[in-house]
């Protein structure tokens, strides 16, 4: 097949026909605009570029949709274009999710985020937030005076993603309905916490790094990190920076899933590259918000048992037969005993 031909069948196959032809299935609770999450069984496949391109989060594998295809089937490359011309015309199960190609400068990033409101008590973030995913009020005060969330549309809310010279780039986008990435934005990393703490903490989502703070407790020398669901060039390069200080620790606190292991090995080679500490802090549950909504449903229980305890059963004393009154002869399986010869 010649070069020209080859161009074609790329241009024309997307990425995400061979994934749904080889039986994968898109999770669009994980996808963003940029990063179309699909899955089979435990196998997981990310597409990039509009469609053109993919990787495997478990691995280091990547390419086109040639690639692809020998990925997924173990074959040849002259095979694997046949398999792509086999499906020329294919039409996805849903629409394909394209993004804007064009970049956002900086200032318009910076702009569209200052034209953002601070979440406020009862507003739509803030229940979100607070109500939705159980982040104490404490915390959620303390990452709006750091001045990194703000209010989204349609009661989303915005966790800033902050480059080495503390300008906002980009943001996570989370709500009851959405999840996904600021358009035009640069995942680097979402910061809470104090910029010179010796004790790195990075996750995988704002949520999560919040959750872990609400954890753990006030911890003066802690910086709360999260990657934003991804592993961008630029966050790498900020994880680099930040792990050069000395004295430094690095907890890798990423979900307790394969995808999780996968970045937690990153983050020791990153350590040991520096010369840092590495730790592994692994959630209990999936993600840590998870943890923490077990964890505030427990208390609450407790305290909801702790008022009602004492009128649930009333004092010994209350159910004994006043005097000269007969208790009523009882069975251990039945009410009151039906009297016998009477």
């Amino acid at each position: 097949m010649k070069r020209e031909e080859l161009e074609a069948l790329r241009a024309k196959v997307s990425c995400e026909a061979v994934l749904e032809q080889a039986g994968y299935e898109i999770d669009l609770k994980e996808s963003t605009r940029r990063a179309v999450k699909y899955r089979r069984g435990g196998n997981i496949v990310i597409v990039t570029h509009d469609g053109r391109g993919w990787f495997d989060p478990l691995s280091d594998e990547k390419g086109d949709v040639f690639g692809l295809a020998m990925f997924l089937e173990g074959i040849p490359f002259p095979s694997a274009a046949g398999a792509v011309a086999s499906i020329v015309g294919y039409q996805l199960s849903r629409p394909e999710w394209r993004s804007s190609r064009s970049s956002v400068p900086l200032e318009d990033i910076a702009d569209r985020w200052r034209s953002r409101r601070k979440p406020s008590p009862g507003s739509g973030a803030w229940r979100y937030l607070c109500w939705g995913r159980w982040i104490p009020t404490a915390i959620a005060q303390q990452a709006i005076q750091e001045g990194v969330l703000r209010e989204g549309p349609f009661g989303s809310l915005w966790a800033a993603h902050v480059d080495g010279q503390g300008r906002v780039v980009g943001w996570e986008e989370r709500g009851p309905d959405w999840r996904g990435f600021a358009s035009g934005g640069s995942k680097v990393l979402f910061r809470f916490g104090p910029g010179d703490a010796s004790r790195l903490c990075v996750t995988e989502a704002a949520i999560d790094a919040m959750s872990l703070a609400a954890l753990e407790g006030p911890r003066e020398q802690t910086l709360y990190l999260s990657t934003g669901g991804g592993w961008s060039p630029a966050t790498d390069a900020a994880l680099a920076e930040l792990a050069a200080r000395p004295g430094l620790t690095l907890v890798a606190a990423t979900d307790a899933n394969s995808q999780g292991e996968v970045y937690a090995e990153r983050l020791r080679a990153l350590a040991e590259a520096s010369g840092c500490d590495w730790q592994r802090l692994c959630p209990p549950a999936e993600d840590w918000n998870e943890v923490l909504k077990a964890r505030e449903k427990e208390k609450r229980e407790r305290n909801m048992e702790k008022k009602v305890g004492p009128a649930a059963c009333a004092p010994a004393a209350s159910r004994e037969a006043p005097p000269g009154m007969r208790r009523p002869l009882t069975r251990p399986d039945t009410d009151a005993a039906t009297r016998e010869g009477s």
